[in-house]
């Protein structure tokens, strides 16, 4: 579980309520991810605020992974590791869960572009297909 310090704690709190939060900038009007203290676009540190997202997603990218050592990821393989695009936006890390035929190795039923919704695992946003 990733470690929260004071600027990130909104987003974790919300991720264990189930909801997912994104940084909004006011000045420019975009939304971004992940959560940093000013605006990556217009380099804006006012009006940045968080903001609950929809939820949705499409699959941009994945790779099955079938080793890996560091817990607790080593009982979880084989798992997929992907990129989404956010419906609002920016891309994010993720895992994609309770997906068809991931055992078999090839990703199964995944295809990119294939709309995704979030879901939560102790309090990390991970997401599975809609």
């Amino acid at each position: 579980m990733p470690e929260a310090d004071a600027f990130t704690r909104p987003y974790w709190d919300a991720a264990a309520e189930g909801r997912l939060l994104l940084r909004h900038c006011a000045a420019c009007d975009r939304v971004h991810h992940y959560p940093r203290e000013f605006c990556p676009h217009c380099w804006s540190e006012d009006g940045v605020s968080w903001q609950r997202a929809s939820g949705r997603a499409t699959l941009y990218t994945w790779s099955v992974v079938h080793r890996n050592d560091l817990p607790p990821f080593g009982e979880r393989v084989p798992y997929v590791a992907a990129v989404v695009d956010l419906e609002e936006g920016p891309r994010m890390m993720t895992e994609v869960v309770e997906c068809e035929g991931v055992e078999g190795g090839a990703g199964g039923a995944l295809r990119i572009g294939m709309e995704l919704e979030v879901t939560f695992r102790a309090g990390v946003p991970v997401f599975r297909p809609r």
